[in-house]
């Protein structure tokens, strides 16, 4: 099993800057690199200071300079905000500056807040849909003097400028959870994301099942490739992990309060959550996240990890927004590297 990073610029106060959450987002990914990690995985979203991302593969031509071995993947692009020709032509212009190392993940999207204000009126079935038309879209644009009558997007023959350096393209995967999307993605030989967010190890097990059920589905398609994405913690003590759990319970209230899309928002920040309102929250507490995301001192999180390899999954990405201060996502992921990583080595 293979270990990547996935890594935003994150927020929940102003005083965090901009340009330093860039400079902080650098250097955890050169740790990565340094350290030996596959991959970078980095999102796109619009008008949320939460997670700021507007453009991952803009991010990820920067860290092409910056690095020099990880795999540079997008996690994820999200479909409905691209036009066929434009993804083709912008993510084979990424994948020759960074000389052939670009996975392109992709997405339906998720926030009803980013629909509201990109392509008001989207719901998640047209969104789905548009996912579905883009990835053979894609792949003929790549190929060449393709021309397209969907349902969404039409235009007549069409070859994409530039090519990408890989070839027929970058790898493509799929974020999905339903079993529909699982499907799809097998079928169209495409590698597939999923996240059991702070959900028990239940649902891990259950997405690998989705992803088994989609390959047995289509077995003239070689069989693709499944990355898993999840919070996780390298805690020094039993008190860092616990505090670990603190600060990501807080930041899943923050998740599904910008998920919910009802609370009142200023200058991209959601109003602030109170301790009580933190407190309150139907299913997330402290304890959950203990126990369902991979915190814990490094013997721990390597019996969490050798659970999920059993089940055959290729790769773990370390999903590390988590609120916490640079410095404690600087030390987990130092400890990630040396003290966890060895062990699958």
């Amino acid at each position: 099993m293979k270990f990547s990073l996935f890594v935003h610029m994150e927020r929940i106060s102003d005083q965090d800057r901009e340009p330093q959450l860039y400079a902080e987002m650098l250097e955890l990914c050169q740790m990565a690199d340094d350290g030996g990690m596959h991959a970078i995985w980095t999102g796109e979203h619009h008008g949320m200071s939460f997670t700021i991302a507007p453009n991952p593969l803009l991010n990820l031509v920067d860290l092409a300079r910056r690095t020099k071995n990880v795999r540079l993947g997008t996690g994820t692009v999200i479909a409905p905000f691209w036009h066929p020709i434009k993804l083709a032509g912008e993510a084979a212009m990424a994948d020759i500056i960074m000389d052939g190392r670009l996975d392109l993940g992709i997405a339906r999207g998720a926030y009803s807040f980013e629909y509201d204000r990109i392509m008001p009126g989207l719901d998640a079935w047209n969104a789905g849909g548009r996912m579905r038309e883009l990835i053979p879209a894609l792949k003929g644009l790549w190929a060449g003097d393709y021309a397209h009558d969907g349902q969404y997007w039409q235009f007549p023959a069409t070859t994409s400028a530039p090519k990408p350096l890989q070839q027929p393209g970058p790898p493509m995967w799929v974020a999905a959870r339903d079993p529909n999307s699982h499907d799809f993605a097998v079928a169209q030989g495409c590698n597939v994301q999923v996240t059991p967010l702070h959900q028990p190890h239940h649902e891990v097990v259950s997405l690998m099942d989705r992803f088994n059920a989609a390959c047995a589905a289509h077995p003239d398609v070689p069989r693709p490739k499944i990355m898993i994405l999840q919070h996780g913690y390298v805690a020094k003590d039993a008190a860092d992990a616990a505090l670990a759990a603190d600060e990501l319970n807080a930041f899943y209230c923050y998740f599904g309060a910008w998920f919910l899309n009802k609370r009142p928002i200023h200058q991209g920040l959601i109003a602030p959550l109170t301790p009580d309102e933190i407190a309150a929250h139907p299913f997330y507490t402290p304890q959950v996240m203990r126990d369902n995301l991979l915190i814990g001192e490094a013997s721990e999180v390597i019996e969490k990890l050798r659970k999920i390899q059993a089940l055959g999954y290729d790769e773990f990405s370390l999903w590390i927004d988590s609120g916490m201060s640079f410095a404690r996502k600087r030390d987990s992921l130092l400890r990630f590297i040396n003290d966890v990583m060895p062990a699958f080595a």
